[in-house]
């Protein structure tokens, strides 16, 4: 339970096998709201756990190709809920478009239909009002299908890699050991295999990612530096606090005046 909400944990090895016949073995978790394991059976939910990252694809397409990275125009809470929505169905419109037109050609992945060419086309038929009357309403055979299927993208390759980041400027430059490649590989074999559930939960977690040293973590370095520079004390009621000193001239305010060698002026 998180909360109120009750969730299912999927525990699982997955092992790659990589075309140079290197192995990359790792334990993952998956959490899920699915708990009907007869309706969502585990394998199947872990299947597709390695085409996770897709999610990312979608952001792309509302931040990037629906809005070319402008932000909203709404000053209001109401008309950004419109707009919201708005975005929102007309991406989930174009989306169903794709899988209706991979759907009608067997075999074909939807992950190979584009969704520029399905954005384009759906932009055209509305500009010039083309085929709006028509009545024929089979999935997978107007305008915006036709234009899909001839333009599928190449088959997506199975590959692996490190999650590492590409700023030379970022303060995440430091990459962990996971034991996976620094460049992508061709996957050319995966086996997922199911781990039984333990009858209770274990004291103590059992992440197997690697963890840096405490000395080298952020927060340690500013818990370390506030230990080693305390804030001063502030005086109490009644109380002057006491002159600071400085070498650079003349302050201001209740502050006393110093001379360059630290004496009073």
């Amino acid at each position: 339970m998180i909360g109120t909400l009750q969730i299912r944990v999927i525990e699982a090895r997955i092992t790659l096998t990589c075309a140079g016949g290197t192995v990359f073995t790792g334990s993952y978790r998956l959490v899920t709201s699915l708990t009907d394991a007869r309706r969502h059976p585990a394998d199947v939910l872990v299947g597709p756990y390695h085409q996770r990252w897709e999610h990312e694809s979608a952001y792309y397409a509302l931040r990037h190709t629906l809005l070319h990275g402008r932000v909203l125009r709404s000053g209001d809470p109401a008309g950004l809920e419109q707009e919201m929505w708005a975005l929102l169905t007309l991406y989930q419109l174009l989306r169903t478009a794709m899988v209706d037109a991979a759907e009608s050609l067997p075999g074909t992945d939807p992950d190979r239909c584009s969704f520029t060419i399905a954005l384009q086309s759906a932009r055209d038929q509305v500009i010039q009002a083309a085929g709006v009357t028509s009545d024929d309403t089979t999935p997978g055979t107007g305008a915006i299908a036709r234009a899909i299927l001839a333009g599928l993208l190449p088959a997506r390759r199975l590959r692996v890699s490190t999650r590492k980041v590409k700023s030379p400027v970022s303060r995440y430059k430091e990459r962990l050991d996971d034991s996976r490649p620094d460049h992508s590989r061709t996957i050319t074999r995966l086996l997922i295999t199911l781990l039984q559930p333990v009858p209770t939960p274990p004291a103590v977690s059992r992440d197997e990612r690697p963890t840096a040293p405490a000395e080298r973590r952020r927060q340690q370095q500013v818990l370390t530096l506030l230990q080693q520079h305390p804030r001063p004390r502030l005086a109490g009621p009644g109380k002057r606090p006491p002159p600071r000193r400085c070498v650079c001239g003349r302050q201001v305010g209740s502050f006393t005046e110093v001379s360059g060698n630290g004496r009073k002026a």
